[in-house]
């Protein structure tokens, strides 16, 4: 049994009509399967008693221990017991006092055909030998139980020790006393229980004697049947799987024989007729199957393990997918789903949809089932919603309650959804991956006591509200999410992640996988939560997740997703093109270039029309885009012990990056994301080092969360050399100061690439639309404007005098010298003539 599980059943343990020294029984053996201290353990015992003891042990604690505490429990709850008034004793004759006294049961295993050789030949049927009767054989043992059994007479509730027990069989729980007798050779059950709990039997492999203590044949003195396997429950908590000797006795229903007390070596309190402590044996044997056996026989509707494609390893947790209790009404919790209005509004009233014939009677269904289970009921609510239905893919019919209205005028809760693509790049070193879907996931939660009259909604057949949380309203998801993320806090980013009702689990290796999958199912367990069993996933190396493949090697695209999109017709209004960019854009961070391939689908967008006119370069984009998606590569999943590669560039129309790091042997360098933006016409307008740095800057704020403070210095590869020198720039422009502020908080160099060798990230800030935007020449003046070339002939003296006297050794080679005697006319003529572009001094 898991501690969590002995923790909850501890919490929820009380004494009910069992005895003292039962339920102190029952709290031993669940206490010692948790960590709790001393104090906390006797106060869970002391709350669990029943409440005449407990006002009885009020001034009488005086410091004791728990075991001291129990054992003063157990005795007050014995003198109390012993003080009730008792039933007048029955007379019996001598014989049927006899056959009420604890058998001391021999078993002499012998033929039915030598048996019967015995008889006729008036042999012993004990030793085989002529001259005497079996009652007086001389090798049979002597004993004196028919004194003693004459002495105890009608009192077997003071010679016998009695258990509490239950026989499960056939999802069936049949309650009985078991006598517990050390002199009987095994375990024995009435034939008339046999009847009564339908058990299956067996032919016994040879015939079975059995006598009284007195030597006296017990019913007819033969054994001729065994029953099949069973489930028997002593207490509360000890099971076993056993199999009973069938006896023709009507006295005893079950006889626990001598087997039973060596296999479980119970610690037994004579002079209290109780068991104190179990084997420690039991607690793996007897004890841990508790939660299967309650689940089995207290709900049917549980699958069988072998009917569900989950594990062996989860068998006694079967409770977590059980279908009638997802179907039950939940109980209030402190998450209760809260619609609070906004001040001043007035509920909202919705139309009553008009439904078809196949409608009117799935709505007419709908309602009978949820009322069934609890979930609405008959409303006077002045709120309403409409109730209408939308076809699924497989033709069925799926209720929705239009909820828009009451939507207007909620308060919204604005707790977080979790960032997938964030979340997923934690998976870093998992090998190993269990997915579930829960159950009803939304009707698990009930709406907060009085706001139910909010969810009214109204159908053809009558006005209904909400006891749970329905689908539909504004607050659901955020609601669920943080229920959901209370539940599993302690183990949230770092072996499971929960987006609203999905849960993944993931393990590095397989021994801690099955340790985290039963941790998840005992906590569903725990909060009555239940998973849809035929819809999830245990033990994957691979495993799709909210549209994700997952695996060791990396993150992909879920191949359905890709197919949808290759499989797109081309859109025809504004409406259909925005819900394929939606589709397309989630993702975006496994395409190259995709903003710069969007950006002609995008500006049809803006467009105020109904239809779209599509041109020659929209169709290619749209294309283009498609066929993306099918060469998109694995993803990695980031690695914070690795160093980090950003690769940007930035073309006319945009810019791109992408994040990359170093595996295998030799190291190749693998992508973990990809980046693009589309300029904006302000951006279009800078020069090209302050694009490209535009670029480094936009990279940095999208992957920051990994490279600010990550272990080793990333490294920034460029195609422009100018920033390799910014950090050292003495002369910044105020956009470039600011950018450099922010690049102040991260650890990174940059290094110098030539563009034939930045092809991944050239490849993302192209635009593929050259003739839209071409890539213009950076002559300043057209060379429409240019009539002739400029020429001065100032430069021709100055080439005359060169020519006469070189220049100095220390003058730069590429340049040209100006003899002193020339510098003045030279500057007046720079500085004055419209030829050289200057409009004077």
């Amino acid at each position: 049994m898991e501690r969590g599980d002995a923790g909850e059943q501890l919490l929820t343990l009380t004494q009910g009509r069992s005895s003292a020294a039962e339920y102190a029984l029952s709290f031993r053996t669940l206490a010692a399967q948790t960590t709790w201290v001393e104090d906390t353990l006797k106060l869970l015992f002391r709350k669990g008693l029943r409440p005449e003891l407990q006002s009885e042990l009020a001034c009488r604690d005086e410091g004791r221990n728990l075991n001291e505490f129990m054992d003063l429990t157990i005795r007050i709850d014995n003198l109390i017991r012993s003080r009730r008034p008792t039933q007048a004793p029955v007379h019996m004759s001598h014989e049927a006092v006899m056959n009420q006294e604890p058998m001391q049961l021999g078993m002499t295993h012998i033929t039915p055909e030598e048996h019967e050789r015995r008889m006729q030949n008036h042999l012993c049927l004990y030793c085989g030998q002529p001259g005497h009767m079996r009652t007086s054989c001389p090798v049979r043992p002597s004993t004196r139980s028919q004194t003693v059994s004459q002495q105890t007479k009608n009192t077997p509730s003071s010679s016998c020790f009695y258990l509490p027990a239950q026989l499960i069989t056939q999802n069936k729980v049949f309650l009985t006393s078991a006598l517990v007798d050390s002199g009987a050779a095994g375990n024995f059950i009435s034939s008339e229980f046999v009847t009564q709990c339908q058990l299956t039997l067996t032919p016994c492999n040879s015939l079975l004697a059995v006598e009284a203590l007195d030597g006296r044949p017990l019913g007819d003195g033969r054994i001729l049947q065994i029953t099949e396997e069973a489930t028997l429950l002593i207490g509360t908590l000890h099971t076993q799987t056993i199999r009973f000797y069938v006896i023709n006795s009507s006295t005893h229903s079950i006889i626990l024989g001598l087997p039973w007390l060596r296999t479980h070596n119970p610690h037994i309190s004579w002079r209290e007729n109780q068991i104190i402590q179990w084997d420690p044996s039991c607690q793996v044997r007897c004890l841990s199957k508790i939660s299967r056996i309650h689940s089995k026989a207290s709900d049917p509707s549980v699958p069988d393990v072998n009917s569900l494609n989950m594990p062996v390893e989860y068998s006694d947790l079967i409770e977590a997918f059980s279908k009638r209790k997802a179907s039950q009404l939940p109980e209030h919790r402190s998450v209760d789903c809260a619609i609070d209005l906004m001040p001043g509004t007035t509920p909202p009233k919705g139309r009553i949809f008009p439904l078809s014939q196949p409608e009117s009677e799935a709505m007419k269904r709908y309602i009978e089932e949820e009322s069934a289970k609890g979930f609405n009921r008959p409303s006077s609510s002045p709120a309403s919603a409409g109730f209408f239905f939308v076809k699924k893919k497989d033709g069925g019919l799926r209720p929705c309650i239009d909820y828009r209205g009451l939507n207007d005028i909620t308060v919204k809760f604005r707790y977080p959804l979790p960032l997938v693509p964030a979340a997923l790049e934690q998976l870093n070193q998992a090998r190993f991956y269990t997915k579930l879907d829960l159950r009803n996931a939304y009707n698990l939660l009930r709406i907060r006591a009085g706001d139910e009259w909010k969810t009214a909604f109204s159908t053809t057949s009558g006005h209904y509200e909400y006891l749970v949380m329905p689908f539909g309203l504004a607050n659901s998801p955020s609601v669920f999410q943080s229920f959901m993320n209370d539940v599993f806090r302690d183990m949230l980013n770092k072996w499971v992640m929960v987006y609203i009702d999905d849960i993944l689990i993931y393990s590095n290796t397989m021994e801690e996988h099955v340790r985290h999958v039963r941790s998840v199912l005992n906590r569903l367990i725990q909060h009555q939560l239940y998973a849809k069993a035929e819809k999830c996933e245990f033990h994957q190396t691979s495993i799709s997740f909210l549209g994700y493949v997952i695996s060791q090697q990396g993150v992909a695209m879920e191949d359905k997703k890709v197919s949808a999109v290759l499989e797109w017709p081309l859109p025809q209004t504004v409406k259909e093109l925005q819900r394929f960019l939606g589709f397309a854009n989630f993702y975006r961070r496994f395409i190259r270039n995709f903003s710069t391939i969007a950006s002609p689908l995008t500006t049809m967008t803006k467009r105020h029309t109904t239809r779209l006119s599509w041109s020659t370069e929209s169709r290619q984009a749209f294309e283009e885009l498609k066929i993306r998606f099918t060469s998109a590569p694995i993803l990695r999943h980031p690695d914070p012990e690795r160093q980090f590669i950003v690769e940007v560039d930035a073309s006319s129309t945009g810019v791109g990056a992408v994040l990359s790091q170093r595996h295998g042997q030799p190291a190749k360098m693998y992508p973990c994301a990809f980046f693009s933006h589309k300029l904006s016409d302000a951006e279009r307008n800078y020069d090209v080092g302050n694009r490209e740095l535009l670029a480094m800057k936009l990279a940095l704020e999208e992957w920051r969360h990994w490279l600010e403070g990550s272990t080793h210095p990333f490294i920034v590869l460029t195609d422009h050399k100018i920033l390799e020198y910014l950090c050292s720039a003495k002369r910044l422009k105020p956009r470039q100061a600011r950018w450099a502020l922010f690049f102040t908080r991260f650890n990174f160099s940059v290094t110098y690439r030539p563009g034939s060798k930045n092809t991944k990230a050239d490849a993302l800030s192209r635009q593929t639309e050259e003739s839209v935007h071409p890539t213009l020449s950076e002559n300043i003046i057209p060379e429409s404007l240019l009539v002739a070339p400029v020429q001065w002939d100032i430069l021709t003296e100055i080439e005359q005098l060169n020519s006469q006297e070189p220049p100095p050794a220390e003058s730069p080679a590429n340049l040209i010298y100006v003899p002193e005697t020339l510098r003045k006319q030279l500057m007046t003529q720079v500085h004055t003539t419209p030829s050289s572009g200057h409009p004077g001094i």
